[in-house]
């Protein structure tokens, strides 16, 4: 018994020294690392807001909806995936006949 309390104490040494090292190596190898690739914390670029929100459907699955849109509702713009400004203006189309949206 007093065997198994030795052997589990030195395995648990063992992990502690083993986990402190690789601990240590990591830090000391992401800190080498943020200080070659830093950026600035501001930039002087244009912000410019997404003309496409596919509203978190796949490209095929948008795809789908403009067809729908092409067919039922007036879409006039191209089978590509992207729910841009004309895929909103149909699916509002339809809204505001079925649903009264107002907006």
């Amino acid at each position: 018994m007093r065997s198994n309390i030795v052997t589990r104490a030195l395995i648990s040494a063992t992990a502690v020294v083993g986990l402190t090292a690789g601990t240590l190596a990591a830090a000391g190898t992401s800190f080498a690392a943020s200080e070659t690739t830093a950026k600035p914390a501001v930039s002087a670029e244009a912000v410019t807001p997404a003309a496409v929100n596919n509203l978190g459907l796949s490209t095929a699955e948008a795809k789908k909806v403009q067809r729908w849109l092409k067919t039922y509702w007036g879409y006039t713009g191209s089978i590509d995936g992207k729910l841009g400004t004309n895929s909103w203006k149909a699916f509002q189309r339809c809204l505001k006949a079925n649903w009264g949206y107002t907006g």
